[in-house]
C-alpha cells in the first residue's frame, strides 16, 4: 500500500466534504473470498462472459444456471471485509451519501451501510422471464436439478436478478447513481478498473460537475489520467487507514 502525503491530503477533503459517495467494484469483495472478473485469477479466465449474454441465457438457461451457481453465486459464509467496513463507517459519520455498487453480493448491506444503490442487481432473488414474479434466490438455486427453475405463478423460466450482458441497468438505480455523481462534492471510485460502461461513466459526471475524483485500486484503471488522486494498494488496507485519519481530524 502506497501511503504517502496524498492520503493525508484525501482525508482533508473528505472531512470538509458535504457529500461523498462511492463506486465500488469487485476489487472491493476480493478480500471476502469473492473472485473478481477480469484478474488473472478471475471469472473470465474460466468462463466463457459470452454465456452471461442475455440472448445466450434465453437460449439455454439450464446451462448458464449451472456456470451462475458454481461460478458467480457467492458462497454463502462469504464476511465483509474491512473495505466494506470503512465505507459504512464513513456513513456513520455523516461524510458519505451513498455507495453506489457494482456488485451483487450484498457485503455492503452486511457491514451497516444504509445507502445501497445496486446497479447490477443483487444476489437476493431471481426474476421470471415473463412475468417479472420474484422469489428469493436460495429458492431458487435448490429448485435447481440440471434444469433452469421456473416461475411458480405462469410457468416460465427464471433468471437470476443480476444485470447479464446484453441487459440495460434498472433505470431507477441508474437514475440514482447519476444524480448522486451530479452532486457529490468528492467522488471515490473504490475496486474497480472502470471498465464497464455505463457505471465508468459515473466518475466523469462527478468530475464534470466540480467533485474531486479520488481513485482507489490495487492496479491502473482506464481513468487514472481523470482523478485528482490516485491511491494505489489494496483497498481493505487503504479505505480503514483513510477512515482512521478522517476520524481524527474531524
Amino acid at each position: 500500500m502506497e501511503m504517502d502525503f496524498s492520503i493525508e491530503e484525501v482525508a482533508s477533503l473528505i472531512a470538509t466534504a458535504k457529500c461523498v459517495v462511492a463506486l465500488t467494484g469487485a476489487g472491493v469483495s476480493t478480500a471476502s473470498g469473492i473472485p473478481d472478473f477480469r484478474g488473472p485469477h478471475g471469472v473470465w479466465r474460466r468462463v466463457d462472459p459470452e454465456k452471461f449474454e442475455i440472448e445466450y441465457f434465453h437460449r439455454n438457461p439450464d446451462e448458464v444456471w449451472d456456470l451462475f451457481i458454481r461460478y458467480l453465486m457467492p458462497t454463502f459464509d462469504v464476511k465483509p471485509n474491512p473495505a466494506h467496513y470503512a465505507l459504512a463507517e464513513l456513513e456513520r459519520m455523516g461524510k458519505l451519501c451513498a455507495v453506489i455498487t457494482q456488485n451483487v453480493d450484498m457485503l455492503h448491506q452486511a457491514a451497516g451501510s444504509g445507502k445501497v444503490i445496486e446497479l447490477h442487481g443483487a444476489s437476493r432473488n431471481a426474476v421470471c422471464t415473463e412475468c417479472g414474479w420474484r422469489r428469493p434466490l436460495g429458492e431458487a438455486i435448490r429448485q435447481y436439478a440440471g434444469a433452469a427453475p421456473k416461475c411458480d405463478r405462469c410457468g416460465a423460466v427464471l433468471k437470476p436478478d443480476v444485470v447479464f450482458f446484453g441487459e440495460p441497468l434498472p433505470r431507477d438505480a441508474l437514475r440514482e447513481a447519476m444524480s448522486l455523481a451530479e452532486v457529490a462534492d468528492v467522488f471515490l471510485a473504490v475496486g474497480t478498473s472502470l471498465a464497464v460502461y455505463p457505471a465508468n461513466q459515473l466518475p466523469l459526471v462527478a468530475k464534470k460537475s466540480g467533485a474531486k475524483l479520488v481513485i482507489i485500486n490495487d492496479g491502473e484503471t482506464y481513468y487514472d489520467l481523470y482523478a485528482d488522486y490516485v491511491l494505489r494498494g489494496k483497498v481493505e488496507e487503504i479505505l480503514p487507514a483513510l477512515v482512521k485519519r478522517v476520524r481524527d481530524i474531524s
